[in-house]
């Protein structure tokens, strides 16, 4: 079964095109250092793919 990663925001989506910022919300992540958890699938690789620059991934 999939695990699950524990993604972080460590940089700010200020001056981030507006496309990065809806992938940001769109994992729920509010603001600077807000954690959320989601289960290990391709789509959630692929949205953390696309703001990787911004964000700290870990395994739990």
């Amino acid at each position: 079964m999939a695990g699950k990663l524990k993604i972080t925001l460590t940089k700010s989506t200020i001056g981030a095109p507006p496309n990065q910022k809806r992938v940001v919300t769109a994992l729920g992540l509010r603001k600077m250092h807000h954690s959320v958890e989601f289960p290990d699938t391709p789509q959630t690789r692929g949205a953390i793919k696309k703001v990787k620059h911004l964000l700290t991934v870990e395994e739990v």
